[in-house]
């Protein structure tokens, strides 16, 4: 279920009308009443979840769902349980049937400090700021000026809020420091190819910003596809980096200028990322690695290890390789004078 600080849930369906709104067929219908969306492997009895890639049925197999979007060549593979409906686009009816579901809570026009906000003693907000409803903010913190607090989002003691930064659907903890024009929680980049056009999918996780972690100037942090996007305690962040929706970074991470991490990587306690490392998604940083300036990695890597170059690979290989490539062009460059 997503966060209710975040989203509200819109009316209940039922399947036939969820098929009908979404443009799936009904295959079979269990009679079930569908609130919300889940992905196939946490879906409950009110939920709705798709197949999108046949890598993944087996987890179709021990789905808890109430209904399932499947391709039609994949409709005869669905377990006995849940409600069956049929698309060729499956990924995009599950991302329709999701706008028809909840809905992002949004900030009313209410100037300033919302009447429905709780902030603790000693909250200093500077002009020009918004704080939404429902936002908990904890005694120390400053909030710089004209910096957005979206609804239900949860700050800390002691933090450092800059200027201009904007905060939504996100929970920080204490002594977190927000450079200037830092963006946390904006939706993260997903979209199902449809006939009609990419279909955006709504992004209804979070963003988890643990204790003492610095973000620096103009970095963005998108938060999660429907699990959290989480950056670990202590980890600290150089200016204009990038992290993906559902990433999950260790503590005592560090990440240099223009660093960019793609959706859903994961890396261990103690990764340092030099200035403009590229991290493709789905991928494991092991403890305590070393991704070095410029790299960009296309693999799991594992823990210890330094990668460099493009594709990025272990240290001592990367060398051997330059080295090979530098004496091929001076021996050519030999011939040819």
């Amino acid at each position: 279920m997503p966060d209710a600080r975040f989203f509200e849930t819109l009316p209940s369906m039922t399947v036939a009308d969820l098929a009908a709104r979404t443009g799936c067929e009904v295959v079979r219908d269990s009679g079930a009443v569908i609130a919300v969306v889940a992905p196939l492997g946490s879906a409950g009895a009110d939920a709705v979840t798709f197949l999108g890639d046949r890598k993944h049925a087996a987890a179709l197999a021990g789905t808890g769902a109430g209904a399932v979007i499947l391709h039609p060549d994949m409709a005869e593979r669905s377990p006995q349980g849940p409600a069956v409906l049929t698309s060729r686009e499956p990924q995009a009816a599950w991302a329709r049937a999701s706008l028809l579901l909840h809905r992002p809570r949004e900030l009313d026009d209410t100037p300033g400090v919302h009447p429905e906000a709780r902030l603790e003693d000693g909250v200093i907000v500077a002009a020009g700021a918004v704080i939404g409803a429902g936002a908990e903010i904890g005694g120390g913190t400053r909030i710089g000026p004209n910096s957005v607090i979206g609804p239900g989002v949860a700050i800390g003691r002691d933090c450092r809020i800059g200027a201009n930064v904007t905060i939504g659907f996100a929970l920080i903890g204490d002594r977190v420091t927000l450079f200037a024009g830092v963006r946390i929680g904006e939706p993260g980049f997903g979209a199902a190819v449809s006939s009609q056009g990419p279909v955006d999918i709504p992004q209804l996780g979070r963003v988890i910003l643990q204790d003492n972690v610095t973000v620096g100037a103009n970095s963005c942090i998108d938060r999660g596809a429907y699990d959290d996007t989480v950056i670990g305690e202590n980890t600290k962040i150089d200016n204009l980096v990038m992290v993906g929706h559902n990433c999950r970074i260790g503590r005592n991470n560090l990440m240099a200028a223009n660093t960019g991490i793609s959706g859903s990587v994961t890396s261990g306690d103690n990764v340092v990322f030099g200035g403009k490392a590229g991290i493709a998604d789905h991928l494991t940083i092991g403890e305590g690695a070393r991704v070095a300036a410029g790299a960009g990695v296309l693999q799991n890597v594992p823990a210890g290890e330094t990668w460099s170059g493009y594709p990025a690979r272990p240290l001592r290989q990367f060398l051997r390789d330059t080295i090979w490539v530098s004496k091929q062009a001076s021996r050519k460059g030999a011939k040819d004078a």
